[in-house]
């Protein structure tokens, strides 16, 4: 299984969420997606679904010498959130994480003002909130997403990604209320290995989806 690009994938998932919504589970639905790379994948699923669509900004916190490998992620003024786990076996602490933590934190701040500006974020209190990325890795971002989303009282929480790691999508069953991945091979390593084009977005385009 390959997708050609983002936008395939996204109508894949559109497919599949306008099932769940003829069945009445997606009732006033918000879809907000993990940008860059989410934007173009949740596209194509806000229009099939008739539904606003926003950007939800989360940072990975990478490992030192392996930017790539997320070991927590933060979300808005949250605090990070990490998995300690991953920290243990590293021999990492949150402490000496502290200057990557702040670097990422303004890159998210960046990003805000750069794709926000004045408009206020949508309020996702008593809706249905469609969470969309291109992928699940180690899920470090879709946790912290998802957490972000659940202290604001979504009616339904629902995470839809179009591939992921079959261990990744298990431990986020109990941050989702829905979880949709309808590729979960057990090859996984790396989400741009599932997409023949995997370019990076650019904030325009994430401008551009945003405006249309």
């Amino acid at each position: 299984m390959r997708f050609r690009d983002r936008a395939e994938a996204g109508r894949e998932l559109a497919g599949l969420l306008s099932d769940l919504r003829d069945q009445g589970i997606l009732a006033d639905p918000l879809v907000l997606a993990l940008p860059r790379g989410g934007i173009a994948v949740a596209e194509p699923v806000a229009r099939a679904l008739g539904a606003p669509l926003d950007v939800l900004i989360v940072r990975k916190i990478g490992a030192p010498h392996h930017q790539e490998f997320a070991v927590g992620a933060l979300v808005g003024d949250d605090p990070p959130l990490f998995n300690a786990g991953t920290l243990d076996r590293l021999g990492l602490t949150e402490e000496a994480l502290a200057p990557v933590v702040e670097r990422e934190r303004q890159e998210l701040r960046r990003r805000e003002q750069r794709y926000r500006g004045e408009r206020p974020a949508p309020d996702p209190a008593g809706r249905t909130v469609i969470v969309v990325d291109d992928g699940l890795a180690t899920g470090a971002t879709a946790r912290a997403a998802l957490r972000h989303v659940r202290r604001h009282r979504p009616a339904r929480l629902v995470l839809a990604v179009p591939v992921g790691a079959p261990d990744s999508v298990s431990r986020l069953a109990a941050e989702a209320d829905t979880i949709v991945c309808p590729h979960q091979p057990a090859g996984f390593t790396a989400v741009g290995q599932w997409y023949d084009d995997f370019e990076q977005l650019t904030d325009a385009e994430v401008l551009e989806a945003l405006g249309r």
